[in-house]
């Protein structure tokens, strides 16, 4: 059985690790962000199981599984409470609750080795822990934001923002003045703070708004090309894992 870790606490990938070789699993690989996570699995066989945490150093693990079909059985290692651990139960995916205990860990393995769980489920149950996490029924979506210009405050209406994107580390918005302007948090914090039905995450680095979209090119590989009112900085391609999606969204 091969297994790897995906953990962004390194001690606490350490020591994950020392449990399962007490359980006889040796976990050869310990990945500690998105972006390491994504080269590792774009170039290696993927493994029978990954031991996955949810808050990564560089956003959401669920990214991973908007840019690749992971082929792996997952059990999420998790500081979430137990209302959002409903979700795994219900869904049948393993979870380990932090900090972690080895009879929890025991069953779990055990767990797996005799379910062998599909990939196919994974992303279904993916989509409905995410929707549990961000709770949509009592969430109150942002409806404006604030920027510095210079020495003065800025109220921008969230209908007057064309996209979010990412770039050198850094998070924007452009708007339909056809501006950009910085912003203090990631595109991961904006992305739960967003209303899904105005707002889509296209890929890693971009979320669109829904009244933004000019036009829509199909393009390489499955993908979809995005035009918007104003934006012309950078290409906007939908990723092929978000196409499926995408369409539902803009139905």
């Amino acid at each position: 059985m091969t297994v790897i870790i995906i953990e962004d606490e390194k001690p606490a990938a350490r020591r994950l690790n020392r449990m399962l070789l007490a359980l006889g699993i040796d976990a050869k690989t310990m990945l500690h962000s998105v972006e390491e996570s994504l080269n590792w699995l774009q170039n290696n066989e993927h493994p029978d199981l990954i031991f996955l945490d949810i808050q990564l150093s560089d956003g959401l693990s669920f990214e991973i599984f908007e840019e690749i079909d992971v082929k792996s059985a997952i059990i999420f290692t998790t500081a979430y409470d137990e209302y959002a651990l409903k979700a795994f139960k219900l869904n049948s995916i393993d979870y380990l609750l932090k900090p972690l205990d080895e009879d929890e860990l025991k069953f779990a393995v055990d767990m797996f080795k005799e379910k062998q769980p599909k990939q196919t489920n994974v992303q279904l149950n993916l989509d409905a822990i995410r929707k549990l996490l961000i709770n949509p029924v009592d969430r109150k979506f942002k409806k404006r934001l604030t920027i510095k210009v210079g020495q003065h405050i800025k109220i921008i209406n969230i209908d007057q923002v064309e996209c979010f994107y990412s770039e050198n580390k850094s998070t924007y918005i452009h708007t339909t003045e056809n501006r950009n302007h910085l912003l203090d948090n990631s595109l991961e914090y904006w992305q739960e703070q967003l209303n899904p039905e105005h707002f889509f995450r296209v890929n890693r680095t971009v979320i669109v708004h829904i009244n933004s979209i000019k036009d829509i090119i199909a393009f390489s590989n499955s993908r979809l090309k995005l035009i918007l009112n104003s934006y012309i900085e950078t290409e906007i391609i939908v990723s092929r894992e978000r196409v499926k999606d995408f369409k539902s969204w803009i139905d």
